[in-house]
């Protein structure tokens, strides 16, 4: 029996899918990646992970990314709220994501993005949905939010702390995305998390079109003449595979058990 896998973060209303979004769709499913999780970055693309994931038969998420709070409106708090309750019988939607705080990107107003990031807790909160989480040397900062504005679960998503930072939001309820970056053999500290944490805490995910694992890599020489890297949700398996073999698993295993996480983190999938 073929593994099937659910990638929790694809970024499908990406341009770079805009040539071939349906193809891109299709492979996916050829090689088994039967769900696919479609969160939004800002009020201007809901709707658009919306349709697409009625369209596909994925699923998605409502929410304004750190990176592009820059640019959101104060009053774009509000239209979440309004989208979540308007949608708040539509099984598709099944977070509010991806939020967060990225304090890696140099330049960022830190205080916006944790006005946000807040604010969009207790939206989640409220409406009783899990988060997707954007964690990029931010790990602590949003733990200290999450103690304080419980949450019903949901995914730290492309997961790069320490161990100790992994637990926090394990014992939170959360569960941790991994993919493209742990394919890598010089990422050491997140194949040891994904070879050392319990079953039970990891997803499994592309980010596509970023993050792609080491087989799509171009060197910055590379990219310059031309040549493209872009990650699509049909690498999940091959993904997965490797992730299983640091595991020692089967991959029909691994693939078992990360999909019943991601039902568990995000439970409308169910």
């Amino acid at each position: 029996m073929r593994a099937v896998w659910i990638d929790t973060h694809c970024h499908l209303d990406a341009p770079e899918f805009d040539t071939d979004r349906e193809a891109v769709v299709a492979r996916a499913r050829a090689a088994g990646v039967t769900m696919q999780v479609l969160p939004a970055v800002e009020v201007a693309n809901f709707a658009a992970v919306r349709e697409l994931a009625h369209a596909h038969g994925c699923a998605y998420a409502l929410g304004i990314h750190p990176l592009y709070v820059h640019r959101a409106a104060d009053e774009d708090i509000d239209r979440l709220d309004a989208e979540l309750t308007e949608a708040r019988d539509d099984p598709r939607l099944v977070a509010v994501g991806e939020i967060g705080l990225d304090h890696f990107v140099p330049g960022l107003d830190r205080e916006r993005q944790e006005r946000f990031y807040v604010a969009q807790l207790k939206l989640a909160r409220r409406h009783g949905l899990p988060v997707i989480l954007h964690v990029r040397r931010s790990a602590d900062g949003l733990l200290k939010q999450l103690r304080r504005i419980e949450v019903a679960g949901g995914i730290a998503h492309a997961f790069n702390g320490s161990a100790q930072q992994a637990q926090a939001f394990v014992d939170l309820g959360l569960r941790l995305g991994f993919g493209g970056a742990a394919t890598f053999e010089r990422a050491l500290q997140i194949r040891e998390l994904a070879r050392t944490l319990p079953l039970a805490a990891i997803v499994v995910e592309t980010d596509a079109p970023d993050i792609p694992p080491h087989w799509l890599y171009r060197t910055a020489a590379q990219r310059a003449a031309g040549e493209t890297s872009r990650n699509e949700p049909a690498e999940l398996p091959r993904i997965g595979a490797l992730l299983a073999g640091l595991r020692g698993l089967m991959v029909d295993e691994f693939a078992h058990a990360t999909s019943a996480n991601a039902r568990a983190a995000l439970p409308r999938l169910g």
